[in-house]
């Protein structure tokens, strides 16, 4: 069994709604929708909303800086965030060249 089919084995609309928050980037409070969706009690250990939350706010983290060094240039790439959500409101997961690989060698996502 991949690990891909083991995230999607059960995915509900809660979970699908869920992971498009994570990667929704409205406000600068934006992380605060992805640590929400790893800290709720009943969606903390769902591996759809977990994968998603995760890699949302990994890139965030690389994203940032690299905003900041452009000088606001990089926060353009914000603007797919907002096509990652609808993949993830699709019930897909989202892979981000390196960075989904390095959460998964981490451990972090299956």
């Amino acid at each position: 069994m991949t690990n891909e089919s083991v995230i999607n084995q059960d995915i509900t609309q809660d979970d699908r709604l869920w992971a498009a928050i994570a990667w929704i980037p409205v406000t600068p409070l934006w992380p605060i929708f992805a640590i929400v969706a790893l800290l709720i009690e009943e969606k903390k250990d769902r591996q759809f909303v977990r994968y998603h939350a995760i890699l949302s706010l990994a890139t965030g983290v690389v994203l940032i800086p690299l905003s900041i060094v452009t000088c606001g240039c990089a926060a353009i790439i914000y603007v797919v965030f907002f096509y990652w959500a609808y993949l993830a409101y699709q019930g897909q997961l989202v892979n981000i060249p390196i960075l989904t690989d390095f959460a998964r060698k981490q451990g972090w996502v299956l």
